[in-house]
């Protein structure tokens, strides 16, 4: 018995510049119906649009490299004015979260996220939920003990491959993590 395919829901371009997240994130994507276009970079995106590459949907990480994906907001939309957009970051603020609803992204989620959550933030129009959403947010002190983390568990607890995936001297690294996280 042969599985059925899942019904295409469109183009997708996905824009992050970490190619094992993007790499996963493409399998799992394309397995939920979308046909996925990745891009490492805001060039290799630049690129792609001016070369006739139209997407239904975006998914942008918001650092790439040192670049903003919320620049690539206002290129999509000059491309295709109903791209759903949904903006994923590491670093959640507030700030950033209105920039890039006010600029046309559908929804603006924090990693770690899980695809069926992506999924959801792209195929389905959302306001949000007042009555799960937190009624404090994270300190930024707590917020990067959590993505030291997550960090640290993408490399098997390897504290040098996490010093270099953080871009931080390892023995900055081992001071952060000898301390207790930050209270909220």
């Amino acid at each position: 018995m042969s599985a059925v395919p899942p019904r295409l829901h469109g183009n997708l371009l996905l824009v992050d510049d970490d190619a094992t997240l993007a790499r996963v994130l493409a399998r799992a994507l394309g397995a939920r119906g979308f046909a996925v276009q990745p891009a490492a970079s805001v060039d290799a995106c630049a690129e792609l649009l001016a070369g006739g590459y139209v997407p239904d949907f975006a998914l942008l990480d918001l650092n790439l490299a040192g670049q903003s994906g919320l620049k690539l907001i206002e290129q999509l939309r000059a491309v295709n004015a109903q791209c759903d957009i949904v903006v994923l970051t590491g670093y959640a603020s507030i700030t950033t979260a209105v920039d890039a609803i006010k600029l046309g992204a559908r929804q603006y989620l924090a990693k770690p996220v899980d695809v069926d959550s992506i999924v959801k933030a792209l195929l389905e129009d959302q306001s949000p939920d007042l009555e799960t959403a937190p009624e404090e947010t994270y300190s930024v002190s707590r917020l990067e003990w959590e993505h030291i983390q997550r960090v640290l568990l993408e490399n098997g607890n390897n504290i040098s491959a996490t010093a270099r995936a953080l871009k931080m001297h390892r023995r900055t690294l081992q001071r952060k993590l000898g301390k207790r996280p930050a209270r909220d």
